[in-house]
């Protein structure tokens, strides 16, 4: 029976006194020791969290963390410092220190901007796969992996159980345990494996574990677009064409970039490339096809979408509240929390995000990731933050940021910071990651669910904050709220629009 809270606390006190006085309240002359020769003593009595155990899944979450880490904006910033400026390339990528060189002096077209359109694709090819590799799983931060496992933990320990968890190799390749899954079930035995997209067969770059998957999830530049990063670019790209927007506004009217500086080149060459470019239209609809969410806006038309995942919101927002539930349950020492809600929220997103990966799976993301890079590169140069005057006093974590929160304000955007979009996008990222790649589906162990939320517990409650602040929606509470980001973003910025107007 769980002793009350007040007894635990007097005889806390009782031997804390008695290691050094008397218990509180002894009389006079008490004997020093907390107790009487024929009493027994007292014994300290605490509430203990129950045992953890191990899963065979744990390493991939922590290759996940570190994975989508690699591929973020900091590293792709000093990717393209260090190759583009110092002209510091690895063997794999001399060709393109050569295309640098060959610039020269005279930087004029579209050269520049192509380069650093390749060099941005290079980036992301070298950081895709989840193959054990020491080198790489050096940068793992040691204590934070100990803080959620539970237990202690070396380097090599992680690149081995990552090692035994992709198993048995496939053809003499290692892969995901999912992977292998959809191999055995989906594919003829024998079929063959290519290399080449121009023969028959199944692509080895697309399970291979050493190249596959590429750590990214669409959910990332969605969440980037709906902070307005890809329409602050585009306002800046339409005045350096000397164009108005559509509204006939010109909140940018003394942008004047010098031809002596490096971004307006740049520029140049991102205007001229804009035909090659994912229109909003076709990122929305695939938003629509993996996730059952949209964009709102005069660019975006009326979707008529052929496979919508229109019940991966509800199952998403049900798996937050679902562990936010386990939470409560985890931090009372008095209850062993049950991880099998968890578990079942957990398969049901994991088919319904099976269901989405199909047709432009393989490369949208991709390319919307690209895209995405280069947008936020641009948007950090020195001179449009010279430009747009920053607000030196807001602490922001990366160099874009706050030139899209000073576009957002000229133009009356949605007021919510983009950290919080940020947030959103990058925990998001990393909690479906960690549900679309594990081989949930014939899981029926709850511990394999308790030790997700508790190693997932900073980007699943972070991401339930961020959630509130830019939507106002609370998704620790039932009814699970299933109404779209946009439509709660959009009656937000209704509701600030000055009357009349």
């Amino acid at each position: 029976m769980p002793i009350k809270r007040e007894q635990n606390q007097e005889l806390a006190g009782m031997v804390d006194a008695g290691a050094g006085g008397l218990p509180p309240g002894s009389p006079p002359g008490s004997p020093a020791g907390g107790h009487y020769p024929d009493q027994p003593p007292l014994v300290r009595v605490r509430m203990e969290r129950p045992e953890r155990f191990r899963t065979a899944d744990q390493p991939l979450w922590v290759r996940i963390r570190e994975g989508t880490r690699r591929v973020s904006f900091e590293p792709y910033q000093l990717f393209i410092e260090t190759l583009l400026c110092q002209g510091k390339a690895p063997e794999s990528l001399k060709k393109l220190e050569d295309s640098r060189k060959e610039l020269g002096l005279h930087i004029a077209g579209v050269g520049a901007y192509q380069l650093l359109k390749t060099a941005t694709e290079a980036f992301l090819l070298l950081n895709c796969g989840v193959s054990p590799d020491e080198r790489l799983e050096r940068r793992y931060d040691i204590d934070e992996e100990e803080r959620r496992l539970g237990e202690r933990v070396e380097v090599e320990d992680l690149v081995d159980r990552l090692r035994t968890y992709l198993g048995a190799k496939v053809d003499e390749l290692l892969v995901l345990p999912y992977f292998r899954r959809i191999l055995e079930q989906s594919f003829a035995k024998g079929e063959d494996r290519v290399n080449s997209p121009f023969c028959e067969g199944i692509l080895k770059s697309r399970f291979l574990a050493e190249t596959s998957p590429c750590l990214i999830e669409l959910i990332w530049s969605y969440w980037h677009e709906e902070a307005m990063l890809v329409q602050a670019i585009n306002m800046v790209a339409l005045r350096f064409q000397n164009r108005l927007n559509a509204g006939g506004r010109n909140p940018l009217a003394n942008m004047n970039l010098e031809p002596l500086r490096p971004l307006s080149n740049l520029l140049w060459g991102y205007i001229q490339d804009e035909f090659n470019r994912l229109t909003v239209a076709r990122r929305a609809y695939e938003y629509d096809h993996h996730y059952g969410i949209t964009l709102y806006g005069k660019a975006v038309p009326a979707l008529q979408s052929a496979d919508s995942r229109s019940k991966f919101l509800e199952a998403f927002h049900h798996l937050l509240y679902r562990t936010s539930i386990f939470y409560k349950q985890d931090d009372d020492t008095t209850v062993i929390a049950d991880g099998f809600p968890v578990l079942q929220a957990l398969k049901e997103v994991h088919l319904l995000l099976a269901e989405g990966a199909h047709n432009q799976f393989g490369d949208l993301p991709w390319t919307a990731r690209a895209e995405m890079l280069i947008q936020q590169w641009l948007m950090a140069r020195p001179e449009m933050l010279a430009f747009l005057n920053g607000r030196p006093m807001v602490p922001y974590t990366e160099d874009w940021m706050p030139q899209v929160d000073i576009v957002k304000k000229l133009y009356g955007w949605n007021d919510a910071g983009v950290t919080h979009f940020h947030d959103l996008a990058v925990y998001g990222e990393q909690i479906l990651l960690s549900v679309r790649y594990g081989d949930w589906v014939e899981v029926n162990d709850p511990q394999q669910a308790t030790n997700w939320a508790r190693y997932w517990r900073p980007e699943v409650q972070s991401y339930i904050h961020a959630y509130r602040a830019v939507t106002g929606v609370d998704l620790t509470v039932e009814p699970v709220n299933v109404v779209p980001p946009s439509v709660h973003l959009r009656n937000r910025l209704i509701a600030r629009a000055p009357a009349g107007t």
